[in-house]
């Protein structure tokens, strides 16, 4: 069963499909069959591995995250009309600033997903908009984490924009309208909002708010991918790697094209980053305790943990560099300046 494709090209397409249906009585292996089904009347198949036995007007390559009723029709979006998702990893000590973010997205008519890494979905029911958002629950995980789990390309391929942000991002000057209308206008495929730099926690000063509509950086707190860029990143996302620490450095090669051009931080729109320390932080609210160096601090071990991570994507990204003989490093000649 071995025939070059190149030689059925020149054939008449009565005579290929003849030719296919012999091949397929005659071929059982499924090398043969493979190859079939990208030849003529197969040729834009493209079956998603596993549903090769299935026809192929049943397969559904994708999904989406709407909620669906019991009985009775959903509601049809209406003719134009855009689907994005927002997502954050969440805690109750937050609420208050998750609360505002929830109404300001959903009103915009986004799908919003919230992450709880505490245990405590039940407190979010004093808010109305609880039943209209989609809530995932796992002990002390990180949003990047979740997001590996649960926003494969996939599933959200049917949202335009995907906002993957922390949980202690101040909303009250952020409209997520004109965010993205400046976002399509200037061709951004991976950006963030600007940061306030009166009320905000800053980690890299290129971040925070300037006088222009957009400049050139993108961290990780508020990242906002396309659909294009989210797929990209989300297989550069390691599984083991929970912190993310380095994928701000790597994004560039997701923009889907100039990273110079493709990526920015909105100026125009900003937020405040209130750089609540959530993680491994303790369950009480008592005063904060002066820094022993002798006794066990879990913020201590997130940030030791984050910067181990961060080493280990390094050395995973150089050595997939150079085991990969097919790949071109577009940006080859920008490393020195980030080793």
């Amino acid at each position: 069963c071995r025939f070059q494709r190149s030689e059925f090209n020149q054939l008449p397409g009565g005579l290929v499909s003849v030719l296919l249906v012999l091949l397929l009585r005659f071929c059982n292996s499924n090398a043969c069959l493979s190859w079939c089904s990208s030849v003529g009347d197969f040729q834009d198949r493209e079956a998603p591995q596993g549903s090769e036995t299935l026809p192929r007007g049943i397969v559904q390559k994708t999904s989406n995250l709407q909620m669906r009723p019991l009985w009775g029709n959903v509601a049809k979006r209406k003719p134009n009309e855009r689907a994005n998702l927002f997502a954050a990893a969440v805690g109750v000590k937050q609420k208050e600033l998750v609360n505002k973010m929830a109404t300001k997205f959903l009103s915009s008519g986004f799908t919003v997903m919230l992450f709880h890494y505490d245990d405590n979905v039940d407190e979010w029911r004093e808010f109305d908009w609880n039943s209209n958002v989609i809530h995932v629950s796992a002990h002390n995980q990180t949003k990047w984490w979740f997001a590996k789990r649960f926003m494969h390309p996939d599933i959200v391929a049917e949202y335009d924009y995907v906002f993957l942000w922390d949980e202690d991002i101040g909303v009250d000057s952020f409209d997520p309208a004109r965010y993205l209308s400046i976002v399509a206008s200037e061709g951004l495929e991976i950006s963030q909002p600007a940061l306030d730099v009166r009320k905000s926690e800053i980690h890299q000063q290129i971040t925070a708010r300037t006088k222009s509509t957009v400049h050139r950086w993108v961290e990780m707190m508020a990242p906002v991918f396309s659909r294009d860029a989210w797929r990209c990143a989300w297989h550069m996302i390691q599984n083991d790697l929970i912190h993310a620490w380095g994928l701000d450095y790597r994004l560039g090669y997701c923009a889907q094209g100039d990273r110079t051009q493709k990526m920015g931080i909105v100026d125009a729109e900003y937020v405040v980053h209130h750089g609540k320390p959530t993680l491994g932080a303790p369950k009480d609210s008592g005063p904060p305790q002066p820094f022993n160096p002798r006794k066990f601090n879990p913020r201590v071990e997130v940030r030791r943990q984050s910067w181990n991570e961060y080493k280990t994507f390094k050395r995973r990204w150089a050595k997939a560099a150079e085991d990969d003989k097919c790949w071109i490093d577009p940006y080859k000649d920008d490393e020195p300046h980030r080793k």
